[in-house]
């Protein structure tokens, strides 16, 4: 994958915290994030094969599953091999892989994933003290699937004490932001961000809102039923005209719209990251990606869906200078949702870590005696 700052600009509107200039002028959480860069140490389960275990897709809109499960395997700064010398524990497995080898296809039966996952707890719990100390609280899984929330729920103290780290991060499914992980869904169909990042400044984008995507789910079928070839401001396509370049669009675009489809992460939030571009999230239920860290109001637009209609009203009553600061937002934030190989300090691995943690520390486990903090149930 490719390799992949900041300057004092806005930067205490863009993140939730004390708003304090530090050496790095970056002041998210940054005392939090450096106690975990010295600190945290997550033992990997060493149980399961390949590929259901241990392994994920690194090359679709489900990258992100694999390239955080790989970049487990591989860290030397955050894996210890020691369990005792553990703050928390991952299950390594892999919710994609599970619906390619183990789901039936077409069954509409989530009876072997479920089987699968519980197996595995059991597993892990029988022959480790560490599952039964905690009941499962300072253990997490991730996943990037629509299916996801199914899979978190196989066990019954997974579902209630153990962090789930998903891209489908829908409170309407039983996701709990205080105690579970958002994550962004990012669409690597070739595996690197390789020609994705980058865009021109505001003054030489000419559109006003873009959106180019078929119908999938409940909200886009109202948005093309409203915009689609009804204004030359708000671009919105079923199919992009021949010769007409997606990525090309985002870039010429202002503000680009992320509805969701039939699951609430969309890769088009971060596409809109990566191209500059402001994002206008138009979902129910979604919990953003590391909202405990990032102030989202500052650099995206948050439309319910029962004012699609009057989208081209809200986006043009956005005023240019605060517009020219959402934009500048955009790019200083950016950093946080790149995939590095290997990770770099700040970007999407390292940020999905720092939410892990700070969950994590609600949890003390002392000589095998759980002390509970107001999330924890039996």
């Amino acid at each position: 994958m490719e390799q992949n700052g900041c300057s004092t600009v806005s930067i205490c509107s863009v993140y939730r915290s004390n708003c304090r200039i530090l050496a790095i002028l970056c002041p998210f959480h940054y005392r939090s994030y450096l106690e975990m860069e010295k600190q945290f140490k997550i033992f990997v389960y060493e149980e399961g094969e390949p590929p259901v275990f241990h392994a994920g897709p690194c090359k679709s809109i489900y990258a992100m599953e694999g390239t955080f499960i790989h970049g487990m395997e591989i860290s030397a700064q955050f894996r210890t091999r020691d369990p005792e010398k553990a703050h928390a524990f991952f299950l390594p497995f892999s919710v994609v892989m599970m619906v390619r080898f183990v789901y039936v296809q077409n069954s509409h039966d989530y009876g072997p994933i479920r089987r699968t996952v519980r197996d595995y707890v059991n597993v892990i719990a029988g022959k480790y003290p560490y599952w039964n100390r905690s009941l499962g609280a300072d253990h997490f899984m991730l996943a990037c699937h629509d299916w996801g929330p199914v899979a978190s729920f196989s066990h019954p103290q997974l579902g209630k004490n153990s962090i789930h780290a998903l891209c489908n991060a829908n409170t309407s499914e039983r996701f709990n932001p205080i105690k579970d992980v958002s994550f962004p869904e990012i669409n690597l169909l070739v595996g690197t961000t390789r020609g994705l990042i980058g865009g021109p400044s505001p003054s030489k984008r000419s559109i006003l809102a873009f959106f180019a995507g078929a119908l999938h789910g409940p909200i886009r079928p109202i948005v093309l039923e409203h915009w689609e070839n009804k204004d030359d401001d708000i671009q919105v396509h079923r199919y992009l005209p021949k010769g007409v370049s997606y990525y090309e669009m985002l870039r010429k675009s202002k503000f680009c719209l992320c509805p969701s489809g039939y699951e609430v992460a969309s890769p088009r939030i971060v596409e809109s990251f990566y191209t500059g571009c402001v994002p206008v999230l138009i979902s129910d239920h979604y919990v953003p990606p590391f909202s405990d860290v990032l102030n989202w109001k500052s650099f995206s637009v948050e439309v319910p869906v029962k004012d699609i209609p009057n989208l081209k009203a809200i986006l043009m009553s956005i005023p240019t200078r605060q517009y020219i600061k959402m934009q500048r937002r955009v790019l200083k934030i950016r950093r946080h949702f790149e995939v590095n190989s290997p990770p770099k300090r700040f970007d999407v691995f390292h940020m999905i870590l720092h939410s892990i943690w700070l969950r994590r520390l609600n949890v003390r486990v002392q000589d095998g005696q759980l002390a509970k903090t107001g999330r924890l149930r039996s």
